[in-house]
């Protein structure tokens, strides 16, 4: 148990004393930049989906006409 608790207070000081912290207008403009690619790499997901899904459906259509 006293490891555990020696543990515990070595990352508190560790977090504390040894970490450095972004600042804020840092952690802003990063907090931009992943925003902007997570909307970037959503729409061209959902694009690549989009385009998968129509060519899927044709195939699909034109393979089940041959047969009619």
């Amino acid at each position: 148990m006293s490891s555990l608790i020696n543990f515990l207070k070595g990352s508190y000081t560790e977090f504390k004393d040894k970490v450095e912290w972004p600042k804020w207008p840092d952690l802003q403009s990063s907090t931009i930049v992943v925003a902007v690619a997570t909307v970037i790499l959503s729409l061209f997901t959902f694009g690549v989906d989009s385009l998968f899904s129509v060519t899927i459906k044709n195939f699909i259509a034109t393979f089940i006409n041959l047969f009619n």
